[in-house]
């Protein structure tokens, strides 16, 4: 490898556009985060619209049963993945010096990690498959150890590129992982590939992102495994990992305690209603999140500042996610008829516990970013703890009373997290329950007053003859919960509809930080 000229642009660039030296006008700094919003969640919206469309015709090729051993793997490769350093990465955009062997440090630091992770995986894969009585995921989890090799080669581009908020060149390259993964799985998928569907194309679509970021960004430097003098690296990457780490516990402890209990039929239904219900939090608001935190950062020293920027950008974000969520709770059945199928059809009640579920997700989420960016990462990890204990101890306590009583559990865990958040982020930028709540009752009052229209004239309108025509069905269900929506909200806040539209078209939501 070689060590290109453009590592030295940008790096000076990165340190004059530092907060210590900029000098750059309000004005200025909105239009970068506007355009950052603008390219970051505009391209992940456009390749979850390719992704989410090869998902749908693929569940229809592949059986629950395909989903549910790939969700077994799923759980070894999420916990490995906290451990592939890339918080080492992401403590590189809160410097304020950057210098270029700090970044071959990082890169070091990477490409050590996750050839470590790669051989324990590698050597573990026997152990899982025992576990689970599957022995295919031996071989499933073998060749997933491809993934961590690409992990190096993405972080760092990833990284200077958001330091910069530079969004431009990783959404065209997001673009076309997007569109290769899709394709990919579409022509394994009608091969005949079965679970290997879900084995291949993710692993394809991170090389492709690995290859096109570098030659983006012409970053591809020598790595340096002298560490000597990156102590801040390694206490923020640590405090990242360890955020990860409880997170994942949380995350991934449902298909562990159900992927011994259940059968792969069963584990590949409950995964799919998680996949569905948390579709928005987990696919659209990292993107927001990715720009918050540089955003954030240039902030750190004017609290009231960014206190202010974090209301308004939750509001924001809760008037599309809050009216989601309730309409996806009251109308899971045709939904799922309309975008699954007949395959697919024990999931409706799955689903309906956990979207009342995803709004106290979606806020808690929130956090991080803004406790990064004031040197607060100690929290997050505070709040990760008090989440894998809430989350395994529900899961643990519900499984066996049964797939719908695992599902259920999340309306009980996911308040208490963020309830635990609140609390714990309260020192460190000043927000309690009652701001939280006043920032709030709008989107969460109308999006409740929206899913009781819909849902009474479902049951005592609609009738059984619409329910014949899932397609149909849901079409009047969403057109009478959009305009349910909009007019409540307009009665209560006559601009709210106008912030809305500027959030969907990323405008508001970058302006509010400056």
């Amino acid at each position: 490898m070689t060590e290109h000229s453009s590592i030295a642009a940008a790096v000076s660039s990165l340190q004059a556009d530092g907060p210590s030296g900029s000098g750059l006008a309000n004005s200025r700094f909105a239009g970068d985060v506007r355009r950052a919003i603008l390219w970051r969640s505009g391209s992940q919206i456009a390749a979850q619209i390719i992704s989410w469309s090869s998902t749908l015709i693929v569940m229809r090729l592949l059986a629950p049963a395909d989903y549910g051993l790939f969700a077994m793997s799923l759980v070894m490769l999420s916990f490995l993945t906290f451990l592939n350093g890339y918080g080492f990465a992401s403590a590189l955009i809160q410097e304020r010096d950057l210098t270029r062997q700090r970044i071959r440090q990082a890169f070091g630091l990477l490409l050590a990690a996750n050839a470590v992770i790669a051989t324990l995986q590698w050597f573990a894969a026997p152990l899982v498959a025992a576990y689970y009585g599957q022995p295919i995921v031996i071989d499933m989890l073998r060749v997933q150890t491809l993934i961590y090799l690409s992990t190096p080669f993405i972080a760092i581009p990833e990284v200077l590129m958001g330091r910069s908020l530079d969004f431009r060149s990783q959404a065209l390259v997001n673009m076309a992982s997007a569109m290769t993964g899709a394709v990919l799985s579409l022509i394994l998928a009608w091969a005949g590939y079965g679970v290997w569907t879900l084995v291949y194309a993710p692993i394809v679509m991170f090389w492709v992102r690995a290859i096109g970021l570098n030659l983006m960004v012409r970053a591809l430097i020598w790595p340096s495994f002298d560490f000597r003098g990156c102590g801040s690296i390694f206490r923020f990457g640590l405090a990242i990992l360890f955020t990860q780490m409880f997170w994942l516990v949380q995350t991934q402890s449902d298909i562990f305690v159900i992927g011994r209990r259940f059968t792969p039929h069963e584990v590949g239904v409950y995964s799919q209603a998680v996949f569905l219900a948390t579709i928005f939090y987990a696919r659209f608001v990292p993107p927001l999140n990715e720009v918050a935190f540089p955003a954030y950062a240039r902030l750190q020293d004017d609290l009231p500042a960014l206190r202010a920027a974090f209301l308004k950008s939750a509001r924001l974000i809760m008037m599309i996610a809050a009216p989601v969520y309730a309409g996806m709770a009251v109308t899971a059945s045709p939904l799922v008829a309309t975008l699954f199928g007949s395959t697919w059809q024990e999931l409706p009640p799955l689903v309906e516990w956990m979207a009342w579920a995803m709004p106290f997700m979606t806020m808690q989420i929130l956090f991080a970013p803004a406790l990064n960016a004031v040197g607060k990462p100690e929290i997050p990890v505070r709040t990760a703890m008090a989440g894998a204990v809430i989350f395994a101890a529900a899961f643990l306590g519900s499984a066996r009373f049964g797939l719908l009583a695992v599902a259920a559990v999340w309306c009980a865990a996911a308040p208490l997290l963020l309830l635990a958040t609140i609390m714990l982020s309260r020192s460190a930028i000043g927000i309690g329950v009652a701001a939280m709540a006043r920032a709030l009752r709008l989107p969460v009052g109308s999006s409740l007053a929206m899913a009781l229209i819909v849902w009474s004239a479902d049951h005592w309108i609609l009738g059984e003859t619409a329910k014949a025509a899932p397609a149909l069905h849901l079409g009047v269900l969403v057109a009478l919960g959009m305009a349910s929506y909009a007019a409540v909200v307009h009665l209560a806040d006559r601009h709210a509809l106008g912030q809305i539209l500027q959030l969907v078209r990323r405008k508001d939501l970058a302006a509010a930080p400056a």
